[in-house]
């Protein structure tokens, strides 16, 4: 098969188009012709040499979520068979045109949306659901606050959290960023770069915030959140070592808490599947939650693509397609 590599670590140049073993299913597993993939932060990352993938995953092809059609399913499947058309959840290898995974990582396509839309779906939707609704207990009504409204964790958060009854404030680079977030759904955005969040929601405060700049912006989201607020974390672009004032925290009784997903056992990824496909893919499926596609990318234009999504004047998703 063709797949992309990273020859090296380094820039987008590194990405390479080459042949590549086809892979191998194990019983549970089923084989996914690719048709399309998600390009998400950690694939600069590892690209980088700084997100090594786990043991057992082809630590030079990136690709943390594809869609595509099943073409292969080991003796133990029961849930998907050949010809079923998928997106998944992966720990690497999706910028290719074939990739194994378990089952329990896989989700039908959605009705009505083509492969491009559905493989921007997966690595979002289980980091919000994940984070927001679970570790961070969002419930109708509460307020939540994300950093990063402009990201794909962003545009799906907004959507869901708007969908399930509860308020969005989004933090953004411009104006016009700011804008398209209120057209999906959040209520109101801040520019960080004209206005400081911390000022401006001190009054009103939020019951929940998914953060992933770490940074000085802990003692900030610390200081915005309500009593019993939940301040969740899913990275640290500015710094993982902070200052935490603990009375604060102990006053407030606020829970500060946070995960990563990719190195997470499988019987997690499976039951969290379940959860979306019950509480999410009905959402997409009543047109109150839309995959938001900025562009895609033929798979040799994957440097390209990088190029883009390290530009950060994008709004939605990055996806190579075949």
């Amino acid at each position: 098969m063709k797949a992309i590599v990273i020859t090296k670590p380094g820039g987008p140049d590194v990405l390479e188009l080459q042949d590549y073993p086809t892979p191998e299913i194990s019983r549970d597993e089923v084989l996914i012709e690719v048709k399309a993939a998600g390009i998400n932060r950690p694939d600069v990352f590892q690209r980088e040499g700084n997100y090594p993938a786990p043991e057992g995953v082809a630590a030079e092809i990136p690709g943390l979520e594809v869609a595509g059609t099943i073409v292969k399913c080991g003796p133990d499947v029961v849930d998907f068979t050949v010809g079923d058309k998928v997106c998944a959840l992966l720990s690497g290898g999706g910028y290719a045109e074939y990739v194994s995974v378990r089952e329990g990582q896989c989700l039908p396509v959605p009705a009505d949306l083509n492969f491009a839309e559905a493989a921007s779906l997966p690595e979002t939707v289980f980091t919000v659901w994940s984070n927001v609704f679970q570790r961070g207990n969002l419930q109708p009504g509460e307020t939540l606050l994300l950093h990063g409204g402009n990201s794909g964790i962003g545009i799906t958060g907004i959507q869901i959290a708007h969908a399930l009854g509860s308020k969005v404030i989004v933090t953004v680079g411009s104006d016009e960023k700011g804008q398209k977030c209120i057209e999906l759904g959040a209520d109101s955005y801040i520019n960080y770069k004209t206005q400081n969040f911390e000022t401006e929601l001190q009054d009103e405060g939020v019951d929940v915030i998914l953060d992933m700049i770490g940074g000085d912006y802990l003692a900030k989201n610390i200081n915005i959140l309500k009593p019993e607020g939940r301040l969740v974390h899913i990275n640290a672009v500015s710094g993982s070592h902070v200052d935490l004032d603990i009375w604060k925290v102990m006053t407030k009784r606020l829970t500060v808490t946070g995960s990563t997903l990719r190195s997470r056992e499988y019987e997690f990824k499976k039951q969290l599947a379940k959860e979306i496909q019950k509480n999410v893919w009905p959402l997409i499926e009543s047109k109150k939650f839309k995959p938001v596609i900025f562009k895609t990318f033929p798979f040799s234009e994957a440097a390209e693509a990088h190029r883009l999504l390290e530009d950060g004047s994008h709004t939605g998703k990055i996806i190579l397609v075949r």
